[in-house]
């Protein structure tokens, strides 16, 4: 008797380099063209609120793309949408390299992000489709890693790039990146089965509707626009009734009725909200009530990143060890010791104080994503793992929005006119962090709340 042998099962490794390079790529062009504005203004003759349009465009693009990405992956498979992502994001870099003016830049900066948006979208639910349930958790730890890895190094490889290149290298260095990242997509990730059935419809409707509120969202917080931010609200109300009549639509709407899901999803904007505002608020207590000088203030504000990046991979293993509900659980209250830390800073403490209350956050913080990303892909249903994870990483990148402008505006108020009396920097720190603390707390409570549910779940599953 002739037997086929079956193809070996692709290596968890290349599987796992894939999926970290489709985090690093996009995490490090969130960061890799601020170093470079200056220039690029002067390159491109153009002002320096103008060039602002070639970070805005990416992250725009993103925010207002990723839900409508993580479907579509649903839809069409989760590996060839995440190729086409690449490939869109590849071919826009290039672009980006090669453009002769500010307009054609900011256009290719906005595919780009496009691209983005279907990488950061699917690698968290190819995780679960792709390998064993006893890896998941150090996987989403190292993907985690790659995207803080991602977005510590870009100001320093944009300036390396820049000063030793040219500005159009920190475009052209993701042509070579993208290239190979396809190879190991078309190579490792394993094909899906081939579908009996046509897809459901996609929800166009919903999608450009959810994506204009979205924009006009960021919009709104960026340029402290109250027309945008009743826009974004009666796009909300709309896009619930457009949900509703659909049938096929983008979210269904009962799903965010899950407690379990909704308390994810809640939480990672919260912490994201105040992980940003170190970044946000730090600069200014380094630079002005502690009088350090640039070059400190960059290594300082490297600590809290590199933390989280030493932190992700870690922090994976222990979730597969203990579970998720722990390590949540202590992700937490770690970022809510370092957030109460810093609304508590004594001048006295100086820069090991203040490091050590950004690690402790940090650290809490990548703790948390490994933990919490962990959970929600392990109870998804697997039809709906690519829509759940851009849902996931919308509410991070709306946190980080939110944080930039909400938390900002509490230690502009508080700091006063101009952020420059170091006494009144130091209160806007203390009073900004002690928002972040309660916030943290809150999301606590939600996580508590909505890990209590699912285990009355699980056990009602469990006796029926």
């Amino acid at each position: 008797m002739n037997d086929v042998p079956r193809p070996a099962a692709p290596a968890p490794r290349w599987i796992l380099a894939s999926l970290s390079l489709s985090t690093l790529m996009p995490s490090l062009d969130t960061s890799i063209a601020n170093a470079a504005l200056p220039t690029l203004a002067q390159g491109l003759g153009a002002t320096f609120a103008q060039a602002q349009w070639i970070v805005l465009a990416y992250l725009l693009a993103i925010t207002a793309a990723i839900v409508g990405a993580g479907r579509l992956g649903d839809l069409l498979g989760r590996r060839r949408v995440l190729a086409a992502g690449i490939g869109l994001f590849t071919l826009a870099s290039l672009a980006c390299g090669l453009a002769p003016t500010l307009a054609v830049l900011v256009l290719a900066r906005a595919l780009q992000g496009l691209g983005a948006a279907a990488m950061l979208a699917l690698t968290v639910a190819l995780v679960g489709e792709t390998l064993p349930k006893d890896r998941t958790g150090r996987a989403m730890g190292l993907l985690g890693t790659m995207s803080a890895i991602g977005t510590t190094l870009g100001p320093s490889v944009g300036g390396l790039l820049m000063g030793g290149v040219g500005w159009r290298a920190i475009f052209l260095v993701n042509v070579p990146l993208g290239l190979a990242n396809l190879w190991l997509v078309h190579r490792w990730l394993p094909r899906p089965p081939g579908r009996t059935a046509a897809p459901p419809r996609f929800d166009i409707a919903g999608t450009t509707l959810l994506a204009a509120t979205l924009a006009a969202y960021a919009f709104a917080l960026t340029s402290h626009g109250p027309g945008l931010l009743a826009a974004a609200a009666a796009g909300a109300v709309l896009f619930v009734l457009v949900e509703r009549r659909s049938a096929a639509p983008l979210v269904r709407l009962a799903m965010l009725r899950d407690p379990a899901l909704a308390a994810s999803l809640a939480t990672s904007a919260l912490v994201a909200t105040v992980i940003m505002t170190t970044l946000v608020v730090g600069p200014f207590y380094l630079a002005r009530a502690m009088r350090l000088p640039p070059a400190i203030v960059g290594v300082v504000l490297s600590a809290g990143p590199l933390v989280s990046a030493l932190t992700g991979a870690p922090a994976g293993r222990l979730v597969d060890r203990v579970g998720a509900v722990r390590v949540t659980v202590g992700g937490l209250l770690a970022m809510l010791a370092g957030a109460a830390a810093l609304a508590a800073l004594p001048a006295r403490a100086g820069i090991a104080g203040y490091v050590g209350a950004v690690a402790t956050m940090t650290a809490g913080y990548a703790s948390f994503q490994a933990a919490n990303n962990t959970a929600l892909m392990s109870r998804v249903d697997a039809a709906q793992r690519g829509l759940v994870s851009g849902m996931l990483s919308l509410s991070r990148n709306l946190g980080l929005i939110t944080g930039t402008a909400a938390m900002g505006a509490v230690f502009a108020a508080m700091a006063g006119p101009g952020a420059s009396d170091p006494g009144a920097v130091s209160t806007g720190l203390h009073a900004t962090f002690g928002v972040g603390a309660l916030l943290i707390a809150l999301a606590l409570a939600i996580a508590t709340r909505g890990q209590a549910w699912a285990r009355r779940r699980a056990a009602g599953t469990a006796s029926a």
